[in-house]
């Protein structure tokens, strides 16, 4: 059965109360006249949900790029919901939070998978710490790893938690293993209307949602066919291993990739190696070089230190940073992903 987009389940709740669209949208004026930043723009979401458009506009997260604004189709952003609910067993009248903002994907979606599967929804201030002073325990949330980090000792409150906007560290997955909740990285972009697929975080391998099928293309990135969520395949530039059309292992990105002195350098596995060893944020890019064409650099979120050798006693020969830089505070996305090309000195 399609829904459409002015309906609300009946199973519906914002913050505790019931509600249909008329009061919904007059609700989402009064945000919009009278709210805190973070409100205003859920008015303004909700408005945007019941106006007489079949689609949303919103914002990507600009990650490899200045943000630009996209339109996305309403049924489609229901058809993902729907494909969400029956990958993690979700059931009207689940608890949910939405601590995300909702001006982007993650936090737009929270809001519509709410409205068409029915959840009980509690909308609180996008922070760094998203359960502070909340005992409540819920069914399903989203947050990006920094929302987890300033949440670790309420997860326990959290049956099955969902992270996406960044790549987990090492040391924040250990932590997780330890609490009571499900987690699972998810993968997706705006143009697929948030996840396509998701992982428990102690697995190597994403599977995806229904209607999703992955290919690869000659480079080896990931190829999406998701026709109830995007109109056209998506060719994207991650590299993966792809075991079958719905299981992959992600490598990187292929734009992140190092040549240096015809050697072939994936930062992502790099960093992996490294995750044991530096407790601050990092990363590995390449910078131009006469000799290599692209030498390797380690860029540290820190003041300077001393790194023994034994940081380094993972890697290959080929591996190993030819430069160490550090930056006192990393440029990043509203979503906080790392804009890697911009800390580089």
């Amino acid at each position: 059965m399609i829904m459409k987009c002015n309906e609300v389940h009946p199973f519906f709740k914002l913050n505790g109360q019931s509600f249909q669209g008329d009061a919904l949208c007059e609700m989402a004026i009064s945000l919009i006249k009278d709210g805190e930043p973070h409100e205003k723009e859920l008015g303004q979401l909700i408005l945007q949900w019941f106006d007489d458009n079949d689609h949303v506009i919103l914002l990507t997260s600009g990650t490899t790029g200045n943000p630009k604004e996209i339109k996305l189709s309403k049924q489609a952003m229901i058809n993902s919901a729907k494909a969400t609910a029956d990958f993690f067993k979700l059931e009207r009248g689940d608890k949910a939070l939405l601590c995300l903002p909702t001006r982007y994907i993650a936090g737009k979606m929270m809001f519509v998978r709410a409205v068409v599967l029915g959840l009980d929804l509690d909308f609180v201030v996008p922070s760094s710490f998203p359960m502070e002073n909340n005992d409540t325990c819920y069914d399903f949330v989203a947050m990006v790893p920094l929302q987890v980090q300033g949440s670790l000792s309420k997860l326990n409150n959290i049956k099955k938690l969902i992270v996406g906007g960044a790549k987990l560290s090492s040391s924040l997955k250990e932590l997780l293993l330890e609490k009571k909740c499900e987690t699972y990285e998810t993968y997706g972009m705006t143009e697929t209307v948030t996840h396509i697929a998701a992982k428990r975080i102690e697995d190597d391998y994403f599977t995806a949602l229904p209607n999703v099928t992955l290919s690869v293309d000659d480079r080896n990135c990931l190829v999406i066919d998701a026709p109830l969520v995007a109109d056209k395949q998506v060719v994207t530039n991650d590299l993966v291993e792809l075991k079958d059309h719905h299981t992959f292992k992600w490598i990187g990105r292929i734009d992140n990739v190092i040549n240096s002195g015809g050697i072939k350098l994936f930062p992502e596995q790099i960093e992996e190696k490294l995750a044991h060893y530096i407790s601050d944020r990092f990363f590995v890019i390449g910078k131009t070089d006469e000799a290599l064409g692209n030498k390797l650099v380690l860029v540290i979120e820190s003041e300077p230190y001393d790194l023994t050798e034994e940081t380094f006693s993972e890697l290959t020969v080929y591996e190993k940073p030819k430069e160490i830089q550090f930056v006192a505070q990393f440029k990043e996305t509203p979503t906080g992903k790392i804009i890697r090309r911009e800390n580089l000195k």
